[in-house]
């Protein structure tokens, strides 16, 4: 079925915005300034050294203001390089001192030198620049008449002409006097890629871009590279093809910060960034799937996502019976957030505490991060205390229908207890959770003021109530783990291109079991992160740890790998791809099996037709060994956890299965185009073989 929420229009996310830029003629750099101004640039590039910040003599000239133009460079029409160019607006700061007498100031007078409230301004403005890999400074000298120096004014502007930077880099400029009189000033300038110029066919770099485009085929994602057959490409660190491609995406891989890098295999090409999921709705519903809070003290805690995208936190309480959770909104106010660590001045921390987190105004995610340490929620009530002026104060009860001010004379809970949880504040029996000039925070337990001839009946319901809990614990933590399923790793060989589509549907049928199954097919982002030794430990041990199993699919492939490492003279089938766990995971299976912990841990299945039981090393008989889909219902007998009981709709699940498995397998066994009795079974048997080619 189509996928609504991502349409072509969407293909690479919005256009970017197209500049059309002013041509500079010649390598020279230059510069020129306002009306009035005299200005020249130093024949050579200075050292970057701001040095310290030191007094100011009288008046002088200070950078207020730096403004940033993007121009090209042109050796010819078609030779162009992007170019930054760069005006410091310049201001007077400081005053004239007054001589404190005549001694100290005489010599000057009698020199004949100008008056120095009549003299002219002169400055040393240095601008340095910063775009990796490189870095420049260059040193710019102003005058400024006296007509002009007015204190605290702008005189005007200087203009640099201009500083080369790669396409898609980010530029930092720092501007200065030589001496240091104030701060420096800084601007972050983000220069466009390729995509984003106008005149992209007067820079060589930009030629040969290839284009991306981006359509969807039910869940699955295709980015298609529209390149010339000839045209070498790179697509992030591995990629080295050549011509037209097709890459498959799994749709719950898309998150909004997922971006492609490509670049034509030339040299000095330009490296393309295209971010095209960042409006995507769906990409932001797999995001917040994946973002999880985790407490890490008393006060701060953790927004772990795989994105860093804004959001608001804020505390709230949450009492029990189903309650919502109620936001602490005054008095403690929303957080700006993204993936990072929050902090929230808590004196304590309380069970009822919870954590909302907003985005786009929608809650996303709310966690009670101190139950897990505290225990389950308690029946308190949260006190909100408000401090006015002049040492005033307010106090009320946080409930379902609002905050009840105390004391009261509504029919609530709160008001008609008011009266005791003032005592209780007052005596230091609340629990103080928050503090500061504005308001304060307490906990005040309620369970106390139930009547004391009523305790008996009370205890009486309360055993009640735990064993009914207990009772429906267990069965709904039954129910979860059945509804959770059983975790199941999924090994084979990749003996071509036609098994993995197999074992593909094999994998995705098993899924819709209560099953929870890991293949290196939809992991190979890890895969290839991590390497196929690792990644397999990993699945594996955490498999077996939670009573999982690992299902060994044996193939005419994977039987000659297994032969190979037994030793017993049988050569392997040759090299195998870089995600093929199958060849790494011997060196983990094969001491289990060597041991004696496989039963129980490990099943092993083949498809009909393409290979017999028979033909599985010994050594791995010694657990279950199933043929597909022929002995279906016992294979997913085997698969259930140890305890459970038989399930009567394992047939019917069996069937399932097979019904889902049939289409891969007459696409396997009988390729459109291909005479189905062409094809041998058995050892050796596979896609082309048998028919004597």
């Amino acid at each position: 079925m189509p996928v609504p929420w991502f349409l072509l229009s969407l293909a690479l996310g919005r256009s970017p915005v197209v500049l059309s830029l002013e041509r500079l003629v010649g390598p020279q750099d230059a510069t020129h300034c306002s009306p009035g101004l005299s200005c020249r640039l130093w024949d050579s590039d200075i050292l970057c050294l701001p040095g310290d910040i030191v007094p100011a003599p009288g008046p002088v000239l200070a950078p207020t203001h730096l403004q940033t133009e993007l121009v090209l460079r042109c050796q010819k029409e078609t030779d162009c390089d992007l170019c930054l160019r760069v005006a410091v607006h310049l201001a007077v700061h400081g005053h004239w001192e007054e001589p404190e007498d005549e001694e100290k100031f005489g010599g000057a007078a009698d020199s004949g030198v100008e008056e120095p409230r009549n003299a002219s301004l002169q400055a040393q403005v240095v601008l340095s620049f910063q775009a990796y890999p490189t870095a420049r400074c260059v040193l710019l000298e102003v005058q400024v008449p006296a007509a002009l120096v007015q204190f605290g004014q702008s005189v005007g502007s200087v203009v640099y002409d201009c500083f080369e930077a790669a396409l898609g880099s980010e530029v930092r400029i720092w501007s200065y006097t030589q001496p240091r009189y104030e701060k420096e000033l800084n601007h972050t300038q983000q220069l466009p890629d390729c995509r984003g110029l106008e005149v992209w066919n007067s820079i060589p770099s930009c030629w040969a871009l290839p284009w991306l485009n981006v359509s969807a085929d039910g869940d699955n994602v295709h980015l298609v590279l529209n390149v010339s057959e000839e045209q070498h490409f790179g697509l992030s660190l591995y990629w080295n093809q050549t011509g037209p491609q097709i890459i498959t995406l799994n749709h719950t891989d898309l998150v909004p910060c997922l971006c492609i890098q490509v670049w034509p295999l030339e040299p000095d090409s330009v490296r393309t960034n295209i971010c095209p999921f960042r409006e995507d709705p769906r990409a932001h519903q797999n995001l917040w799937q994946a973002a999880r809070l985790q407490l890490l003290t008393l006060q701060s805690w953790l927004l772990d996502a795989p994105c860093s995208l804004p959001a608001e936190a804020a505390l709230c309480w949450r009492a029990p019976g189903g309650d919502p959770c109620q936001p602490l909104v005054p008095p403690l106010s929303w957080e700006n957030v993204t993936v990072d660590v929050l902090e929230f001045p808590l004196l304590k921390g309380h069970p009822n505490l919870c954590v909302q987190v907003n985005s786009s105004e929608k809650l996303q995610l709310q966690e009670c991060l101190w139950a897990d340490s505290l225990g389950p929620l308690k029946d308190d009530v949260l006190l909100l205390e408000t401090r006015g002026p002049q040492d005033n104060r307010s106090l009320c009860a946080l409930e379902p229908s609002g905050c009840t001010s105390l004391p009261s004379k509504a029919s609530t809970r709160a008001a008609r207890l008011g009266e005791y949880l003032l005592q209780d504040l007052q005596s230091g029996q609340c629990l103080q959770l928050w503090d500061d000039d504005l308001g304060a925070l307490w906990a005040c337990p309620m369970d106390k003021y139930i009547h004391k001839r009523w305790a008996l009946v009370w205890l009486a319901c309360l055993l009640f109530a735990a064993a009914l809990s207990l009772i429906l614990l267990l069965k709904k933590d039954h129910a979860k783990a059945a509804a959770r399923g059983r975790a199941a790793l999924l090994l084979y060989s990749a003996d071509d291109s036609g098994f993995e589509r197999l074992v593909g549907a094999l994998a995705s049928a098993l899924c819709q079991l209560p099953l929870r199954v890991a293949v290196d097919l939809w992991s190979r982002r890890e895969l290839s992160a991590q390497g196929p030794v690792a990644w397999f430990h990993a699945q594996r041990r955490q498999t077996l740890q939670e009573g999982g199993v690992v299902v060994l699919l044996f193939s005419p492939g994977a039987v000659a790998l297994c032969s190979e490492w037994l030793q017993d003279g049988v050569s392997g089938p040759g090299a195998h791809g870089p995600h093929d766990a199958f060849r790494a995971s011997l060196s983990c299976v094969l001491p289990d099996f060597l041991q004696g912990r496989a039963p129980g841990s490990y099943v092993g299945a083949c498809f009909d037709r393409l290979l017999h039981p028979d033909a599985v090393p010994a050594l791995f008989r010694t657990v279950p060994v199933f043929t597909l889909p022929s002995q279906l219902p016992d294979f997913l007998g085997a698969l259930q956890q140890p305890r459970a009981p038989r399930s009567g709709r394992l047939q019917e699940r069996a069937e399932q299965v097979s019904r889902a498995l049939q289409p891969a397998l007459d696409s396997y066994f009988h390729p459109p185009g291909t005479p189905a009795p062409g094809r041998g079974v058995g050892p050796g048997a596979g896609p082309g073989a048998g028919d004597g080619t």
